[in-house]
C-alpha cells in the first residue's frame, strides 16, 4: 500500500509530506482548491504523462513528488525489479520519485537509483488503479479483462497452458522434419556426393598430426642416413677389433701373473682384474651401441617415394577440410553427420507420418481443453454480469446492462490462455447496443460502472489491486445513491486502500481517515494547504459539506448522524 507522499513546488503545493494509512482516505475541499493537485503529484511519481506547467510558479528549482510503498515479499514489482536489475530489498519500503523541470524535462529514480519514466509507469500499472470522470486505468484495457474474470471465477488456465505446449512442440517437431523433407531431394545429391568422396578419403582421427610428423622426418631423411651410417663406421670393425684385442692381452696377462705366482688378492692382481672387467664391459657397451645404430638405419630404409605419397596424403585431407569449411581433424565426425543425414532423409517420410499424427492429437486435446475453459469462463461471465448489475441499480444506473463477451478466436491465435477473446461491454439505456465502456459511459458514469465492477469482483475475490483511486465518483449525484457509492467504496476499502475525492457529504462519511484541502494567498501569491482532520474537525468539513458556508447546528447533527 502507499504509505507516504511527499511534494515539493507542484503547481499550488510548495512542500507537503502526508502519511497515508489502510481504509478509505476521503480527500474533500471547495471547488477549486486543489484535490486534483494529490492525485497529479502522486500520478508524476508513478509515471504519468507531465508538462512544466505543474512546476510551481516562483519554484526556485525542479517540482518533484515521492511516493513511498510498503509491498509484500511476493509483489509482482518485485520481480519487474529484478527483470530491470534494478537493487531492493524486499523488507524495505519501494520509493518512487520523479523530479520535473521547468523547461519539460524530467527524472524518474527508483529507490535512488536513476531509471527511465516508463520504469516508473510499468510499476505504477503493479501497484495503483486510477477511476474518474476522465480516465479509468486498468478497467478500460481489454488487455486486462481476462485475468481478472478468470480471478472472478476462480478459473485455472493449467491445463490449457500444458496442452498448449505440448502441441507447440508436437508442431515444431513435425515441421522441423517437413522443412527437411521439402529440401531432402536438393540435399540428398548433395550429401550423397560428399559422403563418397569422405569414403574414399577415409580420414581417420589424429592423422594430419602423424603425417606431418612423418613428413618432417622423411624431408630430412637423406641427411639423417648419411650421419647414422657415419656413426657405424666409427663403432664398427677397427674399434670393436681393438677393444677385444685389448680385452684378449689383459687376460694373458693375468694368467701370467697368476702362473709366476702372484697372489690373486694382491694389489696388482685386483688393478689388473679391474682393468679386464673395465675393456669388457666397454666391448659389451660398444656392441650394444652399434646394433642400437643399425636399428636406426634399418627404420631409414624408406620408399623411394615414400615422401611424395606422404605428402600427397596430407594435401588430399587438408583440400578436402577447405572445401567442406572445417578442421582436420573434424573429418571424421563430418564424415558421421553427413551418413546420419542421409539416414534421416531416408527415414523422414515415416517419421513425419508419425509426428503429424502426434500433432494432430495433441491439438484435438488442447482444442478440448480450450472448449472446456471457454465454457467455464461464459459461465463466469454471466455470474459477473449478475453480480455487477446487481451493484447498479443502488449507483443509479438501474437501466444500464453489463455483459462479459467471450468470442472465439481463430485457431491462429491459440495460445496458452486459450482461445477466447474478452471483453466487458455496457448498455446504458434498454434497446441501446452493447459496447466499450469508455465509448458508451459518460464520465460520471464511467467512475461508477468501475466502482460496481471492482465492488463484484472483491465480493468472489477478485481481486483488487493494493491502491485504488476513485476521483468525484460521485459527480452528479446524492442522498441514497450517494451513500450506496460511499458504501461501496468502505467495502472496497476492507480488503484494499482506496482514495477518494468527494463532494459528498455521504461518501467522506465513510472514511477512515479525512483529509480537507483549501487554498490561501494574497495578492502575490496562493498555496494549496492538505490538513489530516481530527474527529470533531471532520464533523465540521462534513457539515460544510452539507450546508454549506454557513455551517448550522443542523448541519452538525446531519454529520454526526452520518459519521455514526
Amino acid at each position: 500500500m502507499l504509505i507516504g507522499l511527499s511534494i515539493r513546488d507542484v503547481v499550488l503545493i510548495e512542500s507537503l509530506d502526508l502519511a497515508i494509512g489502510e481504509g478509505l482516505t476521503a480527500l474533500t475541499g471547495e471547488t477549486g482548491a486543489g484535490k486534483s493537485i494529490i492525485l497529479d503529484a502522486l500520478g508524476l511519481a508513478t509515471g504519468a504523462r507531465a508538462d512544466a506547467g505543474l512546476v510551481r510558479r516562483g519554484a526556485t528549482g525542479h517540482a518533484s513528488a515521492t511516493a513511498i510503498f510498503a509491498l509484500p515479499a511476493d509483489h509482482p514489482a518485485f520481480a519487474y525489479l529484478d527483470d530491470k536489475g534494478l537493487d531492493y530489498a524486499r523488507d524495505e519500503d519501494l520509493v518512487l520519485r520523479r523530479q520535473l523541470s521547468a523547461d519539460g524535462r524530467s527524472r524518474a529514480f527508483v529507490n535512488d537509483q536513476a531509471t527511465s519514466v516508463g520504469v516508473l509507469k510499468d510499476l505504477g500499472a503493479l501497484l495503483l488503479e486510477v477511476h474518474g470522470q476522465h480516465e479509468t486505468v486498468g478497467l478500460l484495457d481489454p488487455k486486462t479483462h481476462r485475468s481478472l474474470l478468470d480471478a472472478f471465477g476462480g478459473v485455472s488456465v493449467g491445463a490449457v497452458a500444458s496442452a498448449w505446449s505440448a502441441w507447440r512442440a508436437a508442431r515444431e517437431k513435425a515441421e522441423g522434419l517437413r522443412d527437411l523433407a521439402s529440401r531432402a531431394a536438393a540435399e540428398t545429391e548433395e550429401l550423397t556426393l560428399r559422403l563418397s568422396e569422405l569414403d574414399r578419403l577415409d580420414p581417420r582421427e589424429g592423422e594430419e598430426e602423424s603425417l606431418a610428423e612423418e613428413r618432417a622426418l622423411l624431408s630430412s631423411a637423406e641427411k639423417v642416413i648419411t650421419d647414422v651410417a657415419s656413426a657405424q663406421d666409427a663403432l664398427g670393425g677397427e674399434f670393436s677389433g681393438k677393444l677385444a684385442q685389448a680385452y684378449r692381452a689383459l687376460e694373458r696377462a693375468r694368467d701370467r701373473a697368476l702362473q709366476a705366482g702372484a697372489p690373486a688378492d694382491g694389489a696388482a692382481m685386483t688393478r689388473l682384474q679391474a682393468a679386464c672387467d673395465a675393456v669388457d664391459r666397454a666391448l659389451v657397451e660398444a656392441q650394444e651401441a652399434s646394433a642400437a645404430i643399425d636399428a636406426v638405419a634399418e627404420s631409414f630404409e624408406f620408399e623411394p617415394d615414400r615422401l611424395e605419397k606422404t605428402e600427397e596424403r596430407l594435401f588430399a585431407l587438408r583440400g578436402m577440410a577447405r572445401k567442406l569449411n572445417v578442421l582436420v581433424q573434424d573429418l571424421p565426425a563430418k564424415r558421421a553427420e553427413f551418413a546420419a543425414r542421409l539416414q534421416a532423409i531416408e527415414t523422414s517420410e515415416e517419421a513425419l507420418k508419425e509426428a503429424d499424427a502426434e500433432a494432430a492429437e495433441a491439438r484435438e486435446t488442447y482444442l478440448y481443453a480450450a472448449e472446456a475453459l471457454s465454457a467455464e469462463r461464459r459461465a463466469a461471465g454471466d455470474a459477473l454480469a449478475v453480480a455487477v448489475e446487481a451493484e447498479l441499480t443502488p449507483l443509479k444506473l438501474e437501466k444500464a446492462r453489463f455483459r462479459v463477451a467471450v468470442e472465439p478466436l481463430p485457431e491462429d491465435r491459440a495460445g496458452p490462455t486459450g482461445l477466447d477473446r474478452i471483453a466487458f461491454e455496457i448498455s446504458t439505456n434498454p434497446g441501446a447496443p452493447f459496447g466499450p465502456m469508455e465509448a458508451i459511459a459518460s464520465g460520471g458514469e464511467l467512475a461508477r460502472f468501475a466502482l460496481a465492477l471492482k465492488a463484484a469482483l472483491a465480493a468472489r475475490g477478485g481481486g483488487p489491486q493494493p491502491l485504488m483511486i476513485f476521483d468525484e465518483v460521485d459527480q452528479g449525484v446524492g442522498g441514497a445513491v450517494a451513500d450506496a457509492v460511499g458504501l461501496r467504496l468502505k467495502r472496497l476499502a476492507s480488503a484494499a486502500q482506496v482514495l477518494v475525492v468527494t463532494h459528498s457529504a455521504q461518501v467522506a462519511a465513510r472514511g477512515d481517515a479525512h483529509w480537507r484541502i483549501s487554498k490561501s494567498g494574497d495578492d502575490t501569491s496562493t498555496r494549496t494547504k492538505v490538513e489530516p482532520l481530527t474527529p470533531s474537525e471532520r464533523e465540521e468539513e462534513i457539515a460544510r459539506m452539507l450546508s454549506g458556508a454557513e455551517v448550522t447546528e443542523a448541519a452538525r447533527a446531519a454529520a454526526r448522524a452520518l459519521m455514526a
